[in-house]
């Protein structure tokens, strides 16, 4: 892997995701959010549903050192599901990164579901001494789990979310893996501030798969300005900053 900008070095996916301080960044009353996205490059985040066609070994490990940064991890019920989240920080090395960055050795998992439309059997939910938040406007429990969740029942009131989040869990980080629709309704409600977005060398055409944003056109184009981009295996590893 090369970085290209702002500099030209040789750099590793370690490096990369390394002292970011993405806590310090928060603004007034709320987390700091980046999204970590992949596409091709006709922009589809998905083939078949799933980013497994997408996503190389580079992407992947780059994935998780970026969840190396952040104080929690949220994800939309959807891709949970798709994707089969397990435990977030995945090895006793990545664990051992985040405290050297000064973050709890585990990130906080954030779901946001509507519906509660979660199976017990995630390997994310029997994961005993994770911990999960999950936003929701149903009054159910899940049953059978092993992990240690929290349910806020906002709804689907992002901002108030996000502010519970920092309020009660001293969340200043959030490190947001999708999906799409979850996306559409971050940057809605103007609570985008970074994208981190990989490039993958394919083309998937087609008018199902969703693109890394989808749902409704946003009132105004989000403005984006680029923090570094890296090169690795014919990939586009970019980072980008809300104007």
């Amino acid at each position: 892997m090369e970085l290209i900008h702002p500099e030209r070095k040789p750099i590793s996916p370690d490096e990369l995701a390394s002292g970011l301080r993405l806590a310090a960044l928060a603004p007034e009353g709320r987390p700091y959010v980046g999204l970590n996205m992949v596409s091709t490059l006709d922009g589809k985040a998905t083939i078949d549903w799933r980013t497994k066609g997408i996503s190389s070994e580079l992407d992947r490990e780059l994935f998780h050192h970026l969840r190396t940064q952040a104080d929690a991890v949220m994800v939309g019920a959807g891709t949970v599901r798709a994707e089969r989240y397990g435990r977030i920080a995945k090895s006793d090395e990545l664990q051992a990164k985040r405290e050297r960055e000064g973050l709890a050795r585990d990130p906080v998992a954030v779901v946001v579901s509507a519906r509660l439309d979660l199976p017990a059997d995630l390997p994310l939910l029997q994961q005993e001494g994770q911990k999960v938040v999950i936003a929701t406007g149903s009054d159910a429990v899940l049953q059978g789990t092993k992990a240690d969740i929290d349910y806020l029942r906002v709804g689907d009131d992002l901002p108030l979310f996000l502010t519970k989040l920092r309020e009660e869990y001293g969340v200043r980080s959030v490190l947001c893996e999708g999906g799409p629709t979850l996306n559409s309704h971050l940057f809605a409600a103007g609570l985008v501030d970074e994208l981190f977005l990989t490039m993958s060398p394919k083309v998937s055409g087609g008018a199902a798969a969703l693109t890394i944003v989808a749902g409704r056109s946003l009132v105004e184009p989000w403005d984006m300005q680029p923090v570094s981009i890296a090169v690795g295996d014919g990939e586009l590893f970019t980072r980008w900053r809300s104007r």
